[in-house]
């Protein structure tokens, strides 16, 4: 039987009775509907995607094109699982009109059920205005993967007294900006328990520590997909890179043996027709 597809209020009330939410990425169709039968909350489609499914070097080459056609594939997979579009870069840093409409975007043609972004203070007021278009609004302190350039690289972020109320301050204001839940990122456990005490909406950590209200992990990570870079918070539990490779392998030798496809593997046909086109065709040795 279908269940019902997961709401904001969904999410809140959750964090109103103390059950954590779990959240993955995904990118496909295939991966988000294994989420979404396992019973997770919530999925990002990250702009992670440009490293892990097209092997770009950072996340900066996710374009709305490209996130568009990764949304939509894992939305048509989620019948219960709420789905969150990552907007890119280059898609909120302008105007607020224009964050809007790409914001819109997500949602006519993905069919998404709200968006994230990397809201910096000066991104507060896209985020209200995101709200006030009735469309549902993630937020996300610490690290900002967008700004790696800025950053000078992939660091944790609130050790020092000014990164920490920056963190505060930050996912103060996108609660009060009308954001339904705040993504932590890389950032110490214990100040993110500490806000997540101090706000009313859920907090999911991707190495934010156990104390926010959720989880959230990269699913690449998770499987053992993506060998190219590994973050301290992520956590593999399984290795599929090498299950695939052995198949892969296996398949090879099997072909290159003659092995496959055997008589299981192939279409027959009558010997009456086979016989009727050797002699129509000729036959061959």
């Amino acid at each position: 039987m279908m269940q019902e597809k997961l709401t904001v209020r969904s999410i809140q009330e959750m964090k109103d009775r103390g059950e954590i939410i779990t959240m993955l990425t995904a990118y496909d169709y295939p991966i988000a509907k294994q989420i979404n039968d396992a019973g997770i909350e919530m999925i990002l489609v990250g702009d992670s995607a440009a490293m892990v499914v097209h092997g770009h070097p950072n996340t900066l080459a996710a374009t709305m094109d490209m996130m568009i056609l990764h949304c939509a594939a894992v939305a048509r997979a989620c019948t219960r699982t709420m789905v969150i579009a990552d907007m890119p870069f280059g898609s909120f840093q302008y105007s607020v009109e224009e964050t809007m409409r790409n914001a819109a975007r997500f949602v006519t043609e993905a069919k998404v059920d709200g968006v994230k972004f990397e809201a910096a203070p000066n991104h507060i007021e896209k985020t209200r205005a995101i709200v006030q278009m009735g469309i549902p609004v993630v937020g996300h302190v610490g690290l900002h993967p967008q700004s790696v350039g800025v950053l000078g690289g992939l660091t944790v972020q609130g050790k020092s007294i000014e990164t920490a109320r920056k963190v505060v301050t930050e996912a103060l204001a996108l609660e009060e900006a009308g954001a339904f839940a705040i993504i932590f990122e890389a950032v110490p456990a214990k100040l993110a328990a500490y806000v997540t005490k101090k706000l009313r909406v859920p907090t999911i950590s991707i190495g934010g520590g156990p104390g926010c209200s959720g989880q959230l992990l990269v699913t690449y990570d998770v499987l053992g997909m993506f060998e190219t870079f590994t973050p301290k918070f992520a956590k593999k539990y399984i290795n599929l890179n090498q299950l695939i490779r052995e198949a892969i392998l296996q398949y090879q030798n099997e072909v290159k043996s003659r092995k496959f496809p055997d008589e299981e593997h192939s279409y027959g046909m009558s010997d009456e027709v086979m016989e009727a086109i050797e002699k129509e065709f000729g036959k061959v040795e």
